[in-house]
């Protein structure tokens, strides 16, 4: 089986937004709420930071579970990792997801500033310049034969989608505008020039959809 790269559960706004412009340490989404935009996740059984039992056991939930199925790997933008700008100004602080990260992979963070890789838990960060497809040769390498997850952020999905590297995508959107921000598309139409797509509704008013190489 071709190892693939995958866009799993990647959630933009009505307006194709995924993330804002003013992002900082206390706001990693900018002025985009993630409260919002992730209703349709943190509703579900699934969700990692679920406190409680509960929640839904429909379609969304089967999405969600399916993040980390058969991933060996994951790439992501720098500004997916932390709201630091240019060289590393403190290397003690160690990205926003605590001690236990959620990636439980190799993660390949693209920046143009290195640093050294370092573990917590199960999930070592590496930092990593060059073109798209060096990084997705070493991620591929890092996965084990496994697929590799291309985590985002907008800016880094669309240099990879440019370059033609992305075989599958599942993108989440939400039924709310947010007029401003970081987009992945202006229609979710333009990717099928190259994809073929399924789009499934969900009773959660959002919409999945699905897209695969032609």
């Amino acid at each position: 089986m071709p190892q693939l790269l995958r866009v799993q559960n990647f959630n933009v706004s009505a307006d194709g937004i995924g993330a804002g412009e003013d992002q900082t340490l206390e706001r990693p989404f900018g002025q985009v709420d993630p409260g919002k935009l992730f209703a349709w996740a943190g509703a579900t059984a699934s969700w990692p930071l679920r406190s409680g039992p509960g929640g839904s056991r429909g379609l969304d939930d089967l999405f969600l579970r399916d993040y980390a199925r058969g991933i060996g790997a994951e790439i992501m933008g720098r500004n997916k990792f932390g709201p630091q700008r240019g060289p590393w100004q403190d290397e003690e602080w160690r990205g926003w997801w605590g001690e236990e990260p959620p990636f439980h992979t190799p993660v390949f963070v693209m920046t143009h500033h290195l640093r050294p890789a370092f573990t917590l838990s199960d999930t070592t960060f590496h930092f990593v310049s060059g073109e798209p497809d060096e990084v997705l040769q070493l991620a591929k390498e890092a996965a084990d034969g496994k697929d590799v997850r291309l985590g985002g952020g907008v800016s880094t999905i669309r240099r990879f989608l440019d370059a033609d590297l992305v075989d599958t995508l599942h993108v989440v959107v939400s039924p709310l505008e947010f007029g401003t921000g970081l987009k992945l598309w202006e229609s979710p139409d333009e990717l099928l020039d190259r994809f073929h797509r399924d789009v499934v509704p969900s009773p959660s008013g959002v919409t999945h959809h699905l897209y695969w190489r032609r």
